[in-house]
């Protein structure tokens, strides 16, 4: 599955700075650890509506990361899945009486113009669940093997016990586990089930929903598994980080891990879990149950700048919870007005040089967005007040922001 146009990112001339995170695991910021490529995995879209600001500050913040292992001079191998057979899909569907596959292509198409428009860069492998059913299979039947698999009236689970060290990636009690279980998609009360937290890996076909044959039956994925195919068959059984919005801390990056080591006997799936925190509008967080979602394709259609857009959503930490309003995105865009200016002016080099430098440094410790964008104002309003030099800082600086934080000075957005 193709993803969208890769935008161009310039190489910049001065010292990078060596990347840390925040992992969920470890529960501290530590050095990304890189050997060879930087494998990077990100957990994509269930294409059932469209792309709203809470996906698109999920994806700038890995965009950041991306650009920061790029500057680091990593070759970098992003994957990234589209959930395509999932129940919200279904319903959706069944609800507007449309085919599901012809409303899943819909709305991944407005995703990759959404991506596009805000300048993200494209995973090397867009890959499609429904394209890589026989990949889940393969990976079901070696869990099969090991013994970490049991049947329930056709369906398979696998069993948390499959794993020593099963909760280490969010650290959660059971209680807590259990309840998120609840929310997020799990069946911890079903009859006959080991343990209320095993997951399902392997789904009895069901009449009017997609199947695929195998040697345990017909039927589809369970939706764990299908991210643990995915990035192990890519960037094979353990890679440098995982991501995703802090709601998949518990149960589906715990999940996906879990299968993955207990499968190929890894210890660790990810060097780093790394999580976004939530969006919420005028403080309420948004949901699609509350109808409080902002669209990224809208607001580009209302005729703001998708660079005014990414830079609303870097003015909080990417670990936040972060607030949006029509307010914030009106102060972003007279943001750009001003580095638009200021970068048009003749200014001093050494200064800019040393904004790329600091730059940097807050991108390289744990992405510390406001500090970049307090900065870069500080060195605006310096330029506009006036400058004797005749030198062309403003290109140095320009170029910077192109290839660190995605914001394009110089050319057409």
């Amino acid at each position: 599955m193709y993803s969208w146009p890769e935008p161009e990112v310039p190489t910049i001339p001065g010292d990078s700075v060596p990347l840390q995170l925040f992992d969920t695991a470890d529960g501290e910021i530590r050095p990304v650890q890189v050997d060879g490529t930087a494998g990077m995995y990100v957990c994509g879209i269930t294409p059932y509506d469209a792309t709203h600001l809470g996906h698109a500050a999920t994806y700038l913040a890995f965009d950041l990361i991306y650009r920061q292992l790029l500057d680091n001079g990593h070759e970098v191998h992003y994957v990234q899945n589209v959930t395509d057979v999932d129940d919200p899909l279904f319903e959706r569907a069944n609800r507007d009486g449309v085919d599901w596959r012809e409303l899943g292509t819909e709305q991944i198409d407005l995703f990759r113009s959404d991506m596009e428009a805000l300048r993200i860069i494209p995973p090397r492998d867009y890959v499609s669940v429904m394209n890589t059913v026989p990949e889940v299979i393969e990976l079901v039947k070696r869990l099969i093997s090991v013994g970490a698999v049991y049947e329930l009236h056709g369906d398979l689970y696998a069993s948390i016990d499959a794993t020593k060290n099963f909760g280490y990636e969010s650290n959660y009690d059971h209680t807590t586990m259990r309840a998120y279980f609840a929310e997020r998609g799990g069946d911890p009360d079903r009859p006959g089930k080991r343990h209320p937290l095993d997951a399902l890996v392997w789904r009895k076909s069901k009449d009017g929903e997609p199947e695929w044959d195998a040697p345990f039956g017909a039927g589809r994925p369970g939706w764990h598994i299908e991210c643990s195919a995915i990035a192990t068959n890519r960037l094979g059984s353990s890679f440098a980080i995982q991501g995703g919005g802090a709601d998949l801390i518990f149960p589906h990056h715990e999940f996906s891990a879990a299968h993955a080591e207990a499968a190929l006997g890894c210890a660790r799936m990810a060097g780093h879990y790394v999580h976004t925190g939530m969006l919420a509008l005028d403080g309420v967080k948004m949901s699609k149950s509350l109808g409080n979602l902002v669209f990224v394709s809208r607001l580009v259609q209302a005729g703001h700048d998708p660079r005014a857009i990414r830079i609303a959503l870097m003015t909080g930490h990417y670990r936040e919870i972060r607030n949006w309003s029509d307010g914030l995105l009106a102060e972003a865009e007279v943001r750009l007005g001003r580095w638009l200016r200021a970068v048009a002016l003749p200014s001093n080099n050494k200064d800019a040089e040393q904004l790329v430098a600091s730059i940097r440094a807050f991108l390289a410790y744990d992405l510390q967005t406001q500090k970049v964008l307090e900065a870069i104002d500080a060195w605006s309003e310096q330029v506009l007040l006036g400058s004797n030099s005749t030198e062309r800082g403003g290109e140095i600086v320009a170029q910077a922001l192109d290839a660190l934080i995605g914001i394009n000075l110089m050319g057409e957005q």
